[in-house]
């Protein structure tokens, strides 16, 4: 199945490097806005939404590339996420001198309003738990 690559923007209300890379790369950062649960074994990350006693997702993502206070890109795992990637990336803003998330992802034909939708709503959550 063909996937099309969904990018979108946000800005950051922040000048911190540090603080937004441990939002976009570390468990604990992760966990405040992506997931209910996120845990590190090297190189792979493992996201749990809902709770694990009753419904739950439970994904693992590898991090395929990654550049401090510039970007992480992940993969999820499985044959069908192979030619695809996620990625977090920091960009400064000229004018403000905030940070600008810019968010890379791939979408299945058809459910590109869902992946923004998703996205948007994870964007919700980084504000309110950080004011970002």
């Amino acid at each position: 199945m063909e996937k099309n690559k969904v990018n979108i923007e946000h800005e950051l209300r922040s000048k911190s490097a540090g603080f937004i890379w441990s939002m976009l790369s570390t468990p604990e950062g992760l966990a405040k806005w992506l997931s209910d649960e996120v845990r590190l074994n090297g190189d792979l990350f493992t996201f749990t939404w809902g709770n694990v006693w009753s419904d739950h997702e439970i994904r693992t993502s590898a991090v395929i590339d990654k550049k401090k206070f510039d970007y992480i890109r992940f993969r999820w795992c499985g044959e069908e996420y192979k030619d695809t990637y996620w990625e977090l990336k920091m960009n400064k803003s000229d004018v403000t001198g905030d940070f600008v998330l810019m968010i890379t992802d791939f979408a299945p034909e058809g459910e590109k309003d869902t992946v923004v939708d998703i996205w948007q709503a994870n964007l919700s959550a980084l504000r309110r738990a950080t004011g970002l």
